[in-house]
């Protein structure tokens, strides 16, 4: 008599959180800021002297990032777009009053406009050291600045089936967000430098779609199995689960300037994913083109909210203004039920005046782009 095959059980670190107490679809926001040194506008590599400087209730929402110039502020579990943009507001005034005391300022952008690498110290932390010993000088490359939003999703596998289609959305995210058109001190010609800069580092992109959730678990798995990376964390994708949060994480987008810009993009990573969780959108065959997803990625990257992206089905390339109209036609009454329908409306003042284009208008205007630097700092805390 045969003996029945054990039964496939998901590693330890793979344990779903399920869902949150404050219900379906909760929001955390996450984005990264650079410190700086107002006689200068450079960077100022001095997180240590921060960190203890703050109050305690925004230390705990302030962390250290790779490089010693950069920090992550990152809001608690939220229900609402309101709710986490009014978190994250006060926390960046509550900084930019310490910053004070420090003589230091700080700034949201994609990139910073005129870092050079050689400049560049890593973060002491125990993390950053071992991101640095596993991948060298490359982790002294110029810092950059990402927005980061979670989204709460109770069950694994509709996580995976979510995960899987927001690859689909991640360029046109990209076009939206593009806030980092310069690079070592010139216009690099992208809506977003920041993109192939992060691509530097592995792990970096559009992940394949898994299908399941034990798919990715293991797969993931034979990672940490290896020793190749420690934890699912160092798998910096542009969208992926997070096990430990019960969230769907989406990385692609570069940090926004002003909070008003971040919460049209959180409303609609928040509306995407609950349409793509209940509804569905993105079809089989565009999650399945991972070639058309990275080309788009790229397309939107250099053009931002100019590009015109393919579309599998038609089978040629078609604007951002025009993919983002489609989608918020199917997102809306979503956003309704999520209560962000206005902050989602918004989303449209990102294609009509990119950040981009914003950064170059001020250095077209400004004698250097140190007072390029000079005006980002004055909105960080607007």
């Amino acid at each position: 008599m045969s003996t029945p095959a054990p039964e496939q059980t998901s590693p330890g670190w793979a344990d779903w959180a399920g869902g949150h107490e404050s219900g379906p679809y909760t929001l955390g926001v996450e984005e990264e800021a650079m410190l700086l040194d107002p006689r200068t506008w450079a960077l100022a590599h001095r997180f240590d002297d921060l960190l203890p400087r703050l109050p305690r209730e925004t230390e705990a929402h302030v962390t250290a990032e790779t490089h010693g110039s950069a920090f992550e502020i990152h809001t608690g579990v939220q229900r609402s777009v309101a709710a986490a943009i009014e978190e994250l507001a006060g926390f960046r005034s509550q900084l930019q009053s310490t910053l004070e005391t420090l003589n230091l300022r700080a700034a949201v952008a994609g990139t910073h406009p005129f870092a050079i690498w050689q400049e560049i110290a890593v973060s002491g932390g125990e993390r950053y050291q071992f991101v640095y010993g596993s991948m060298r000088e490359l982790a002294r490359r110029e810092p950059t600045f990402a927005l980061h939003v979670h989204v709460g999703v109770a069950d694994p596998e509709v996580a995976i089936r979510v995960n899987d289609r927001m690859r689909v959305h991640l360029p046109l995210l990209l076009a939206l967000s593009g806030n980092s058109p310069f690079w070592q001190g010139r216009d690099s010609g992208l809506a977003s430098a920041r993109t192939p800069l992060f691509q530097a580092f592995p792990r970096v992109g559009v992940p394949r779609a898994f299908g399941s959730y034990e798919v990715y678990a293991e797969t993931v798995d034979l990672l940490i199995r290896t020793e190749a990376v420690p934890e699912s964390t160092f798998l910096w994708w542009d969208v992926r689960p997070q096990p430990r949060l019960g969230t769907i994480e989406v990385r692609v987008m570069d940090a926004q300037t002003r909070c008003e810009d971040t919460a049209a993009i959180v409303a609609l990573v928040q509306s995407l994913v609950k349409m793509e969780a209940e509804q569905g959108y993105a079809s089989e065959a565009a999650v399945a083109a991972q070639e058309v997803i990275s080309e788009n990625r790229f397309i939107a990257a250099r053009d931002g909210a100019d590009a015109e992206l393919v579309d599998v089905e038609l089978e040629r390339r078609v604007p951002v203004a025009d993919l983002l109209a489609d989608l918020l036609a199917i997102c809306r009454p979503h956003a309704q039920d999520l209560g962000c329908e206005e902050e989602l409306a918004a989303v449209t003042n990102l294609v009509e005046d990119p950040p981009a284009r914003r950064q170059i208008r001020t250095a077209r205007k400004s004698p250097s782009l140190g007072r390029l630097v000079e005006v980002l700092a004055d909105e960080f805390a607007e």
